[in-house]
């Protein structure tokens, strides 16, 4: 599928940059991406990915919008309080970007329906503010052999790194999974939720938007990825550090137990 003339000029500024140019715009406009959340981090991580020209998105989120939501998720407004957010953030991207197909999935994902979900589309970008859900992305992912971003926020910190687990790095070892850097939940009580410890509002659009840019290179293949890498904002010191990590042949996914080796 080639652009069209309102596309060309919309996507200007990608196909003035060598690294993106008309074939990587072409490679958004195919792309399938789900993003798992549509708050503090899939509110700016869905309003860039719709900018980029993302061929389809899928939102997975089965929360209605409170008031406490509009200091950080701003894709939505006061008018939108009470209403699902996966149908609003489908509504904003429509009016923000025409050219991109939004299909709305009003559940909860878990265990069960993760692997289904994930299996029509290409990359999938995970947001969620629990573990409980993380762990069933990241491990669904795996089994269906698909790209994860993923990210998490804290008070005045947040983490984002890729998971391409279902492939091997240049030396030819497995990449990690998500188990390999988190081998399992913390015990439950021991991590605050965001109502009870905070979150700093501009953070989240920072990580959402990392996030997006995570996918955009996924898809168009420039720069250089966080596969085995860990991204850590600070935001009380203004410190970005990376942590690298590697694949753990204990992990319960591609680890030798789980091969058979």
């Amino acid at each position: 599928m080639s652009l069209n003339d309102a596309e060309i000029e919309r996507y200007a500024r990608h196909l003035v940059l060598p690294e993106i140019g008309g074939p990587g715009q072409n490679r958004l406009k195919n792309a399938r991406v789900l993003v798992i959340g549509a708050g503090g981090l899939g509110a700016p991580l869905l309003q860039y990915l719709a900018a980029a020209g993302i061929g389809k998105i899928g939102i997975v989120d089965d929360d209605i919008v409170s008031l406490s939501n509009l200091q950080r998720q701003t894709i939505f407004s006061t008018a939108d309080i009470g209403e699902h957010k996966a149908v609003v953030a489908a509504e904003f991207i429509r009016g923000l970007n025409p050219n991109v197909v939004v299909e709305e999935h009003v559940v909860r994902i878990d265990p069960h329906n993760a692997r289904a979900l994930i299996a029509f589309y290409d990359i999938v970008a995970e947001g969620s503010d629990n573990f409980s859900t993380r762990y069933a992305v990241s491990d669904a992912c795996f089994h269906e052999r698909r790209p994860l971003v993923t990210a998490a926020l804290g008070r005045f910190d947040g983490s984002l790194t890729t998971i391409r687990a279902h492939e091997a790095s240049p030396d030819g070892k497995p990449n990690p999974t998500y188990r390999c850097l988190f081998p399992q939940e913390p015990p439950p009580g021991t991590v605050a939720p965001c109502a009870e410890a905070g979150v700093l509002g501009a953070l989240a659009g920072v990580m959402g938007s990392l996030m997006a840019l995570e996918v955009v290179r996924a898809v168009t293949g420039f720069g250089e990825s966080l596969v085995g890498k860990l991204l850590l904002v600070d935001a009380l010191t203004m410190r970005f550090e990376t942590m690298r990590y590697g694949w753990d042949a204990g992990n319960p996914l591609s680890g030798r137990v789980a091969s058979g080796e």
